[in-house]
């Protein structure tokens, strides 16, 4: 396959409409779709020629775009939430629920990184193991441990929180 624009372009003009509209799955607007599949079409050129198909490859380029988008976003959006007054009662009291969230947050942070990378992605991201294990390029085995090591740590810590 020659890598001249005319090749990327004529590929695009071909498959746009349809990744496009695949992408809309997960996109909140076209204009974000449309990035999507620019974002996959990165991806996917370098690589095509060593695809078993590579149209089924460029739409799992589109696949695996959209999906780190929305965690990326979701990310964006914990931390923005993180930052902001918690809006619904899960204690009995306002002033129980800051000092609570402040406790998790604090157990939360004071994790290594791989736990609490693996403890957000679980909770909050709900990726099974294997997803997070293909996430961070860790076995989904090593992803179940430390996500065990961190639920200890965060029990331990909140309790003596608690206590002290």
């Amino acid at each position: 396959m020659g890598h001249g624009p005319e090749k990327w372009s004529a590929w695009l003009d071909a498959h746009g409409p349809a990744l496009i509209l695949l992408a809309r799955q997960w996109a909140d607007s076209h204009a974000e779709a449309e990035d999507i599949v620019q974002d996959a079409f990165v991806r996917f050129w370098p690589n095509r020629a060593s695809a078993r198909s590579a149209r089924a490859y460029l739409h799992a380029c589109v696949r695996s775009a959209a999906t780190d988008r929305r965690r990326r976003e979701a990310r964006r959006r914990r931390r923005e939430q993180a930052a902001e007054p918690a809006r619904e009662s899960l204690f009995d009291s306002p002033i129980e629920q800051g000092e609570r969230r402040d406790a998790v947050e604090r157990a939360l942070t004071a994790l290594p990184r791989e736990q609490r990378e693996v403890v957000i992605m679980k909770i909050w991201g709900q990726l099974t193991f294997q997803g997070i294990g293909e996430a961070t390029g860790a076995p989904a085995n090593t992803a179940a441990s430390r996500y065990r090591y961190a639920l200890a740590s965060l029990r331990e810590a909140l309790q003596q929180e608690r206590v002290g």
